[in-house]
């Protein structure tokens, strides 16, 4: 795979250059230190693949791509992790986290592999990806009668105690007698993400991610320290 690094740290980029030298798959073709030197390059080159910081002066990594005339699989390397819900919404390949450990910068390549892929799957590739839910919407029991909600509706779960309180789109909420870990399971495969013991978000809603905070509208939800590593799994796909 023909493969472009753009960062604004010299370091990062040799520390990048580096690691692409170890993974034969990947033909390096190009360096820049800036988005802007590199829009000319990639709108002339037949480019696979990616390995692009967000934070950049002048041009970002994010316009950087929506100013592409065709955009290649994108591997996101940064230091900020409040772009991780963005490069979700574009369908980056990955986004890894800097510093890189290299067993992380590895399995990003195979994944971009596995996904530029058209024929049958070669050996030591990273394992499909579990497909989503086509669930489009749930009953929830209130009071004395079953209520229709449309998943795209819910914007968080909020577990308490005997009672899980739904937080719609509409600012109005339910609350039916059951329990959260019941939602998790029954949403499992969905849109839908446990990030604490008493908090399940619809990351369609999911406006930004900030240090230890999941943002949905004007409301910060804590993310428990048990579910951070899943979570930045789980937007990594």
């Amino acid at each position: 795979m023909k493969c472009v690094i753009i960062d604004d740290e010299p370091l990062a980029v040799d520390v990048l250059k580096e690691f692409t030298s170890r993974i034969e798959i990947l033909e390096l073709v190009a360096t820049f230190n800036n988005a802007i030197d590199a829009i000319s390059f990639m709108n002339q080159s037949n480019v696979d693949l990616i390995f692009l910081d967000i934070e950049m002066p002048q041009f970002n990594g994010i316009e950087f791509l929506k100013s592409l005339d065709k955009i290649p699989m994108v591997i996101f390397t940064t230091a900020y992790s409040e772009y991780a819900v963005d490069g979700f919404n574009i369908g980056a390949v990955d986004y890894l986290m800097k510093p890189i450990p290299f067993h992380r910068f590895f399995k990003a390549v195979l994944r971009a592999q596995q996904m530029a892929s058209t024929q049958t799957a070669q050996p030591n590739l990273a394992p499909a990806l579990p497909q989503k839910s086509t669930q489009e919407y749930i009953f929830v029991k209130a009071e004395y009668e079953n209520i229709k909600l449309n998943l795209n509706d819910i914007l968080y779960i909020e577990g308490l105690k005997d009672y899980v309180k739904i937080h719609t789109s509409n600012g109005k909420y339910i609350l039916t007698l059951n329990s959260l870990k019941k939602f998790e399971v029954s949403l499992e495969n969905s849109d839908f993400f446990r990030i604490h013991r008493s908090y399940i978000v619809n990351l369609k809603h999911v406006k930004s991610i900030q240090k230890n905070k999941v943002v949905i509208m004007d409301k910060r939800i804590p993310v428990g320290e048990n579910y951070k590593t899943l979570l930045y799994q789980q937007i990594q796909f």
